[in-house]
């Protein structure tokens, strides 16, 4: 799928620019393709040295986190509400603590430590379902909630920001949070609502009564806000968290004798790592979205659709955001260079920055999910997952563009 949306984007966009040559005389439209092409893949390489330092600290945090078991105990207060939305999975069973396990660490960001406990836990699962060519409910409900994303801690996105200059990068915290958020609920019930599973447990009706407690706290507080306090305030509520996260992880490693430091190199080293790994994927994908640039179709295109919505009296701002909403559910990679090209022909803190920065968060990578997790268990019938993920990501882009408006529009 991702490899022909990327020639499609290459042939679009030479087509484009001959267009252009032969019949607008645009006989620079070559010369302007080229360039853009050598700038993204400079651009590429920036961007991944830049991201060495950042991701080698936070990976280094992360490590001592793991070690000092702050994810396993989060995995606790998951299991009595997974227990009840997966009837099926007996308490206990092995499966339950590879789904906590994998959650946990989508919660604090830990992409890395959530793949291999997502793998576990379809495995797991794969040992309790009868028909071993399609998926069981249990599978289908934890790949709704993999794909739709909750994460407390969206650093990627921080990390991108600063990288593309915003002044304050983290002021997209709260319309991640309420995005996701968003985007996990509809999964979650449109699952429930398909699979016939009772919401209204005693146990579930808790957990349900908390979150929407909290969102409805931060939605109130939010909403007596200025519109000029709203970021700022969401960038104090994230750094104030992350600030926290840092020191209650580091002293419970402390506390508990382990080598806070050691660990911290280890995971500073992964982080190295992943930031050059990085280049391929990035000079792969922003080239093709230059292109596009440079030839003008993308403008073309976007143009279009925002005529159509000013004719029909909308705000058409948004229409800047509609490629990397496009693209999220493909490929976190094409989706990232979205966000990156989109930040860095705009600007990290204008409107589409902003706007492509939450969509990022608001989702993850549901098809990439979809043939890897399938794949390790070598299930060929997806039943219907695809709808209820689809329905999930379709709730995170309506809810980013939403919240989008709400505190920057």
């Amino acid at each position: 799928m991702l490899h022909r949306i990327w020639l499609a984007f290459i042939l679009c966009a030479f087509i484009a620019t001959l267009w252009q040559v032969l019949f607008n005389q645009h006989l620079g439209g070559f010369q302007e393709v080229m360039d853009a092409i050598y700038a993204m893949a400079k651009l590429s390489v920036e961007i991944a040295i830049g991201l060495i330092g950042l991701l080698a600290f936070w990976l280094g945090i992360f490590r001592v986190a793991e070690h000092a078991g702050l994810i396993a105990k989060l995995s606790i207060v998951l299991e009595p509400l997974l227990c009840r939305l997966m009837p099926e999975i007996p308490k206990g069973h092995p499966a339950i603590g590879s789904i906590t396990m994998n959650m946990s660490a989508n919660v604090l960001g830990l992409d890395n430590a959530a793949t291999p406990f997502g793998i576990k836990a379809m495995q797991d699962m794969q040992s309790l379902n009868n028909d071993k060519s399609s998926l069981s409910n249990a599978q289908i409900l934890f790949l709704v909630l993999n794909t739709s994303s909750v994460t407390l801690f969206p650093i990627a996105v921080f990390l991108y920001r600063a990288e593309q200059g915003a002044a304050t990068p983290t002021d997209v915290f709260i319309p991640i949070l309420l995005a996701t958020s968003a985007s996990t609920l509809v999964g979650l019930f449109v699952t429930c609502w398909v699979q016939k599973v009772n919401l209204f447990n005693k146990v579930v009706v808790i957990y349900l009564l908390l979150l929407f407690s909290c969102l409805g706290a931060v939605i109130l507080y939010f909403s007596y806000l200025a519109a000029a306090q709203m970021a700022s305030q969401s960038s104090f509520v994230a750094n104030a968290l992350l600030l926290s996260f840092i020191v209650v992880v580091l002293s419970v490693g402390a506390v508990k004798k382990l080598n806070c430091y050691e660990l911290f190199i280890d995971g500073a080293k992964q982080g190295f790592e992943l930031a050059i790994s990085l280049i391929p994927y990035l000079i792969a994908m922003l080239f093709a979205i230059g292109m596009l640039r440079a030839s003008g179709l993308l403008d073309i295109v976007m143009q279009s659709i925002a005529y159509i919505v000013n004719a029909i009296g909308f705000d058409s701002r948004f229409v800047e955001g509609i490629p990397n909403a496009l693209m999220k559910p493909l490929s976190g990679s094409g989706a990232r260079a979205m966000m990156i090209e989109t930040m860095q022909h705009h600007g990290a803190d204008s409107f589409a920055g902003r706007l492509a920065s939450v969509l990022q968060g608001s989702t993850e990578t549901t098809f990439y999910i979809l043939a890897v997790y399938l794949g390790a268990v070598s299930i060929k019938y997806s039943r219907h997952a695809v709808a209820c993920c689809l329905a999930a990501d379709l709730a995170g882009i309506v809810a980013a563009i939403t919240v989008t408006y709400w505190f920057f529009g």
